[in-house]
This record gives C-alpha cells, sequence and structure tokens, in this order.
C-alpha cells in the first residue's frame, strides 16, 4: 500500500530511512508533489542527486519507478507509446477473405496492439507510481511541448483510441542539467527545485551515513579534499555518488589515513578525465604532501 504523507517533516524523515539525505527545500517540494499533483522540475549541476531523489521518493512512498531517460533525438514513439505493426499485421492475415478494412481498422487500433513505453506505462498503471523524466534538457522544445498535456491533465490523446485519462495519480519528476534553458510552458506547469552541491557539513553526513564504518577523520579529509577539488578548473567536478564511492573504496583497501600517497593512488575514483588528473595531481596533491600532520580538516573541526 503506498504510503501517504502527512507533512514536510514526514517527507524528511522518510526519504532519509531510505538512505537520502534532504535539504529543508527537497523536503518541502516533495511534500507538496504528493499533495498538490504537480510536477517538479529539479535543476542543478550534474552529479548533486536529482536522479537519486527520484528513486528515493519511489522507495520512501513504495511506489514503483518509472524512468524515462532523456536524449538528443528522443521523439514519441520511445516516449509514449508506438503500435506494434507486426502483431496489427498478423491480426490482418487472419480475418476471413472479403472483410471489410473498417472492420479491421477498429479491431487492430485496440489497446491490446499498443506498445507502452515509460510515459504511457506511468498513465496506464493501476497503482500509483513515481515518474521520472530524467535530463529533460537533451531533448529539444517539440518533445516539450509533446509533454504539456501530460503534465497539465495526466493524459495523453492517441488519434486512434482518443484520451487516456491516468488511472492513478503519479509524482512526476523531471530533471535538468541545465545545459539548456527550458521553455516557460513547461515550467508554468511545474514546481521548482534547485539541487546544488551541499556544503561539507551535509556531505559529511551523507559519506558517514552510506560508509558509518569509516573513521570520522577520514571522512572530514576526503570531503574537505572533495570540495577543494571541485572548486579547481576541472571538466568534471566530483559528485556526491563519487565521494560515496572514494569512502567506499579507502574502507575496503584498510586506509587508516588520507595522506598524499594514498591520495594519489585513488583519486581516479573521482577525478575522471586525464586532464583533471594531472590539475588535481598538481594542487591537491603537492598540497598534500607538504601537509603537517592533522592539518587537514582543523578547519571544520574548528
Amino acid at each position: 500500500m503506498p504510503i501517504d504523507p502527512t507533512s514536510v517533516e514526514d517527507v524528511a524523515a522518510g526519504l532519509r530511512s531510505v538512505g537520502y539525505l534532504p535539504g529543508e527545500a527537497t523536503a518541502l517540494v516533495s511534500y507538496l508533489a504528493t499533495k498538490l499533483g504537480k510536477p517538479v522540475l529539479v535543476e542543478g549541476p550534474a552529479g548533486v542527486g536529482k536522479t537519486e531523489l527520484a528513486k528515493a521518493l519511489s522507495r520512501y512512498l513504495e511506489r514503483d519507478l518509472v524512468r524515462l531517460q532523456c536524449y538528443e533525438g528522443l521523439d514519441e514513439a520511445k516516449a509514449l507509446y508506438e503500435w506494434n505493426y507486426r502483431k496489427q499485421l498478423l491480426r490482418i492475415q487472419a480475418e476471413a477473405s472479403g472483410t471489410g478494412w473498417d472492420a479491421v481498422q477498429e479491431d487492430i487500433f485496440g489497446e491490446e496492439f499498443l506498445l507502452r513505453r515509460p510515459l504511457m506505462t506511468a498513465i496506464a498503471s493501476e497503482q500509483p507510481v513515481v515518474l521520472l523524466i530524467d535530463e529533460i534538457d537533451k531533448t529539444d522544445q517539440e518533445f516539450e511541448a509533446m509533454l504539456l498535456e501530460l503534465l497539465s491533465d495526466f493524459q495523453i490523446s492517441i488519434p486512434e483510441l482518443g484520451r487516456i485519462d491516468a488511472r492513478t495519480q503519479p509524482v512526476v519528476l523531471l530533471t535538468s542539467n541545465n545545459s539548456r534553458e527550458l521553455t516557460e510552458a513547461l515550467k508554468r506547469r511545474c514546481l521548482y527545485l534547485w539541487v546544488d552541491y551541499p556544503d561539507a557539513g551535509h556531505e559529511l553526513e551523507i559519506v558517514r551515513l552510506h560508509t558509518p564504518e569509516l573513521s570520522e577523520t577520514i571522512a572530514r579529509k576526503l570531503v574537505e579534499i572533495v570540495h577543494e577539488v571541485r572548486e579547481l578548473d576541472m571538466k568534471k567536478p566530483p559528485s556526491i555518488a563519487e565521494s560515496i564511492d572514494w569512502a567506499r573504496a579507502l574502507l575496503l583497501l584498510g586506509a587508516d589515513d588520507l595522506d598524499a600517497r594514498t591520495f594519489r593512488e585513488t583519486m581516479s575514483v573521482i577525478v575522471k578525465h586525464r586532464t583533471d588528473l594531472e590539475i588535481v595531481a598538481a594542487r591537491v596533491g603537492v598540497r598534500l604532501e607538504g601537509a603537517p600532520d592533522g592539518a587537514l580538516g582543523s578547519a571544520q573541526r574548528g
């Protein structure tokens, strides 16, 4: 039975219970989405937990997650539905000789001949779902226009069948890395949430939640280094997920400190471009080599 939260605090506690630590705005907008039935447009840099929020909501609300991964050139057939032409052809071939086209046409354009894609799957589901439209900024304005009917009224119009209304009310999240400006028409239909990289204290909480066995000293050093790396001029700053991966790697390797040598051996967990590796090694690695014991993390402890 899907969960129906009654307060912002319920949502915050529920997301925490499934391993997602929300900020105040995230908990508030998530709660409003469940109560107002409005989609949420979640924008922010890549790797700050936008997609993970949808996954966490599906776990907390005990709803299936239906995901549409957007990409350049995505069209209606891949997002909404398409007709099962092979099945339709077999149905036509099975008709008795002399059957008129009108009789056959009415028969082959039924729901049993539809191939449901993610958007229609969410609409047609008998149990409420969480619908994730991931990286909407990778599509074009024509695709956005196609979404407006769904986002406004939770319905889909199919020329051969007419209007199909949602059987249940999905919680809809659209994510964007802000690579292009989305249309005002789409934004009007959505609640808005900006998710940025967390501050050091919040990220330390996240790392500690996912790797409680890691010593607090190493966790603090790790978070400080990640924040320092993000301030460099890089092609791809490390995401929160990569911070967690790094913590898990250090734990697996049995590291008892995060010194210059350990950093150089493991920094490829958080740095994924060759030029970035050189920049980080030159800036952060050199600083670690010259840092006295206990210097790292002192600002955070203070």
